[in-house]
């Protein structure tokens, strides 16, 4: 297939546009920058720069592919409208890329008993009505002949497969780590954020390609841990001392609102049975304590 992947410089979506390559897809690549470009071509891939709010760009590429895959932006609401207005009737595929921040508690790092369920959301909090609502759109798109899929990633753990990337949530507690000498989470850790391997994360999205339902929504996951384990094995990797409770409004400043109250704050606990029940999904990697223990650093 011919596939058009929006943020394929990132982490997210340069894992999947090289994994796209490597399965023998042709993958043009929307980046920003001319040094971005050069990253992409050295993989295979054929650069467009650009940006999200260039619309009339975004629709003339989804036109021309066989497939759209948004990995830019969650929240990017504009570039949404841009690409399904391209895509409407022409039923190819297009997956988005949201996140499980979306049932987010910001519970300061308190743990929760709460797991949500794909056929079962609750209402967002006005933090993340936004993004949800972005979700919603695609998924109503399928009624209007789009092969659409919200894909909703968990934790995302590994090293990048394309451009040298780093994912968000975990690099931001080992940076933090390497500059003060301290592991440090927002406030007891005991908060438990379901995850999933990147190199898992590809596999779904080339499944989605061939095998997506139109109008479906996936939580991505194939594990769950809590911040004190997580941190508790990123200090051994590191050698050094238990990590230590950070009081919120410390860790607010370290990593700002978004980041330590819902990225690192918050319990995110999903489970997805869409994945494995519609596209044969089958997670290989499935303890991010064990990656973060011997392959993280």
């Amino acid at each position: 297939m011919n596939v058009f992947v929006t943020g394929a410089a990132g982490f997210i979506g340069g894992s999947i546009a090289t994994g796209l390559v490597q399965a023998g897809h042709t993958v043009t690549g929307l980046v920003r920058s001319a040094e971005q470009a050069n990253e992409l071509k050295a993989l295979g891939i054929t650069p467009v720069i650009g940006t999200l709010d260039d619309q009339a760009l975004l629709a003339e590429q989804a036109r021309a592919a066989d497939a759209v895959i948004n990995a830019a932006s969650s929240d990017h609401r504009g570039a949404v409208e841009a690409l399904l207005d391209a895509l409407r009737g022409s039923n190819k595929v297009f997956l988005h890329t949201s996140g499980s921040s979306i049932v987010g508690d910001a519970s300061g790092g308190k743990s929760s008993d709460v797991i949500y369920f794909e056929d079962n959301l609750p209402e967002p909090t006005v933090d993340k009505a936004a993004r949800v609502a972005i979700d919603n759109l695609i998924l109503a798109a399928a009624q209007d002949g789009v092969n659409s899929a919200v894909i909703c990633n968990t934790l995302i753990y590994g090293h990048s497969l394309g451009v040298n990337r780093d994912s968000v949530q975990l690099p931001r507690l080992l940076k933090q780590a390497r500059k003060s000498g301290v592991v440090r989470h927002v406030g007891t850790g005991q908060n438990i954020w379901s995850n999933v391997h990147i190199e898992d994360v590809v596999a779904l999205y080339l499944l989605a390609l061939s095998k997506n339902v139109p109008g479906t929504f996936y939580f991505v996951e194939s594990g769950e841990a809590s911040f004190i384990d997580m941190t508790t094995a990123m200090a051994e990797a590191l050698n050094l001392d238990q990590p230590q409770d950070w009081p919120l409004k410390d860790a607010e400043a370290e990593w700002g609102y978004e980041m330590a109250n819902y990225g690192l704050g918050s319990n995110s606990r999903v489970r997805g049975k869409h994945a494995r029940e519609r596209l044969g999904w089958a997670p290989k990697r499935t303890s991010v304590v064990e990656w973060i223990r011997n392959e993280m650093v």
